[in-house]
């Protein structure tokens, strides 16, 4: 420890900076934060660069003190070896070093912040959040939801909501519709119609999003849109829907998911095998019989196992 002590007083800073990459190797542990956060101030933005990168997963009060700022940096690739450290924090008691910036002034150091703290599921975050949604700025915007959707409170429905069918964005509109999966209180009455809605959104990752959500929620009412959803010129979103389908035992959706067994793409076909197992109707058997000759496979194992499914439904779902 000591040589490596003497190098980061080195006048060299290719020197300092090797001696911050050797530091994390010491075996004196209890030692390495003390030199780790000086390296932080270098005037050398390699230094900080390494200093920066090293602190991960050391969530002591000073090297977080000390780390934060460097959001500000001069230096981009310190800027983002800081942001990636800050996200890998795990202790809710480190938000503390955290929430004051999620207000700064720059949008990239907001954007930043709220991508770290969402992990550690602050209710304190949840203001700062909901008034970043109004940002001009996208990626901000999606930060928000991300925190909006670890956090899991009622309160935030309405504006997960608003985002999921108004935002401009395309991933913002899609990490909306997925949180609202997440969100305590989500009902058929509160959320189904958003779901609907952006089962219609222009794009295909919003649609797909929101047939998967549907699913989760286990929305009844949500089964009609998801059965048109069965249409869509996607088949990644007709791969979700048909998920949802089964899930949901929505017996109306059997020819579509009949129908689905002839379309090309296989990772469809193995969806709407599993979800007619799933819907507990012996009306399905002809459909999975037929699955039985598919050229793939997985389809043709998948098929043997639905319509064992079906035989014995007291057995439970396919997984």
């Amino acid at each position: 420890m000591e040589r490596i002590e003497d190098r980061l007083h080195s006048p060299d800073a290719a020197v300092r900076r090797l001696a911050v990459m050797d530091l994390p190797y010491s075996d004196e542990v209890d030692d390495i934060v003390p030199p780790l956060v000086a390296a932080l101030a270098d005037e050398s933005a390699g230094v900080r660069l390494e200093a920066a990168k090293a602190l991960e997963g050391f969530e002591e009060p000073e090297a977080l003190a000390a780390l934060v700022p460097l959001l500000h940096d001069p230096d981009a690739d310190v800027r983002e070896a800081t942001a990636r450290t800050l996200a890998e924090l795990k202790e809710p008691a480190s938000a503390a070093a955290l929430l004051p910036w999620l207000n700064d002034a720059d949008p990239w150091v907001r954007s930043a912040a709220l991508h770290a703290i969402k992990a550690l599921r602050v209710p304190e975050s949840m203001p700062a959040a909901l008034d970043a949604l109004d940002s001009p700025h996208a990626e901000g915007r999606r930060e928000a939801v991300g925190v909006l959707s670890y956090l899991k409170l009622p309160e935030t429905l309405g504006a997960l909501t608003r985002m999921a069918v108004h935002d401009e964005d395309t991933d913002v509109r899609r990490a909306a519709v997925g949180a609202l999966g997440f969100a305590t209180g989500a009902t058929d009455v509160n959320v189904q119609p958003t779901l609907s809605r952006a089962l219609t959104d222009t794009a295909w990752q919003v649609r797909e999003e929101a047939a998967g959500t549907m699913g989760k929620l286990n929305l009844v009412l949500g089964a009609s849109s998801l059965i048109t959803a069965m249409e869509d010129g996607y088949w990644q979103v007709r791969v979700k829907a048909a998920r949802s389908l089964g899930r949901l035992r929505a017996t109306d959706a059997l020819p579509s998911l009949s129908a689905a067994l002839d379309h090309p793409i296989s990772n469809l076909r193995k969806e709407a095998v599993i979800a007619l197992g799933e819907l507990r109707d012996t009306r399905a058997m002809p459909a999975l019989e037929r699955a039985l000759g598919d050229a793939d496979p997985d389809v043709r194992k998948l098929a043997k196992l639905a319509l064992a499914q079906l035989r014995m439904p007291e057995q439970g779902a396919l997984s």
